[in-house]
């Protein structure tokens, strides 16, 4: 799956004043990463605030974004849930016949064991589908060892790659040294995203590459290539800026970066809100500086 390779953007949706879905705004975003080196999309991901739309807005926010793309960059497609019989029906019943791969992020909330992620990835395999595994501890409550990535991995084909968001650095690196060829590791964390592709990574699936695709991409590239020199030099730019979208959680941070740069409106639904003042002022004094 070389061509999930470098950097996906992880969608944000964008919302009107009355907080229906903005697909002006959606459009502009989307044409935006595509003229500016994005390499592919990620759409209904955590940074979607999916967990706030219902199916038919779901519905919608998928099918404008297979038109307005046309096939010009690969898509990824997020379906996940703590309930596997239900993420598999959502699997089966939907038409990924516009998208490379699932991202399935891990049961959150109930805490499975690590023989429980394991069994619900199993079941998610059974699909026939190409699955791309995401652990993010910080949101599931619950980690997805090294370990049970790499049975996972070993045993079933079309578990394609893993979106690696532990904190834990030293994770990214037990996968990346004993990986079969087949599975590849993205970073599912920004900051991180530099080191872990010169590890050996495939790059990032990233939020602030959103609003900066020409620079992360160049960034992750140089990476790729073994450029390590140069691309710290645009890491230790973008890294200020990076810690901060996420200092009130996220999509707030980057939604308040796109709405600077005119690209969306500042909107989110609740239990989320806008960034506080403060932190607005630190992003644009951090944005002048890019």
């Amino acid at each position: 799956m070389n061509k999930l390779s470098g950097v996906g953007v992880a969608l944000v949706t964008p919302f009107n004043e009355d907080l229906s879905v903005d697909f002006d705004a959606l459009t502009k975003l989307v044409e935006f990463n595509i003229e500016n080196g994005t390499s592919y999309l990620v759409v209904l991901g955590t940074t979607a605030e999916a967990a706030t739309l219902n199916e038919e807005e779901k519905d919608k926010v998928v099918k404008h974004i297979v038109k307005i793309n046309r096939d010009r960059l690969p898509l990824v497609l997020g379906i996940g849930g703590n309930n596997t019989a239900e993420v598999m029906r959502n699997i089966q019943e939907t038409d990924t016949s516009s998208f490379a791969a699932i991202l399935s992020v891990s049961p959150y909330y109930n805490k499975p064991t690590q023989e429980g992620i394991y069994q619900h990835y199993k079941a998610l395999a059974s699909t026939g589908k190409n699955i791309i595994l995401y652990n993010v501890p910080g949101r599931t409550g619950q980690n997805i060892e090294a370990s049970t990535t790499l049975r996972l991995a070993t045993e079933f084909p079309n578990l394609i790659m893993i979106k690696e968001a532990s904190s834990n650095i030293n994770q990214y690196f037990d996968i990346l040294r004993q990986k079969p060829e087949h599975f590849n590791l993205v970073s599912g964390d920004d900051e991180f995203a530099l080191a872990v592709t010169l590890a050996g990574a495939y790059g990032v699936i990233s939020v602030i590459g959103q609003a900066y695709p020409k620079e992360f991409s160049q960034m992750i590239q140089l990476g790729l290539a073994g450029k390590a020199k140069e691309a710290y030099k645009i890491h230790n730019k973008m890294v200020a800026i990076t810690r901060l979208i996420f200092a009130e959680g996220n999509p707030a941070g980057i939604k308040a970066v796109l709405a600077e740069m005119g690209l969306i409106k500042n909107y989110l639904r609740l239990p989320l809100v806008k960034v506080s003042e403060g932190l607005q002022q630190k992003l644009k004094a951090e944005m002048l500086k890019i």
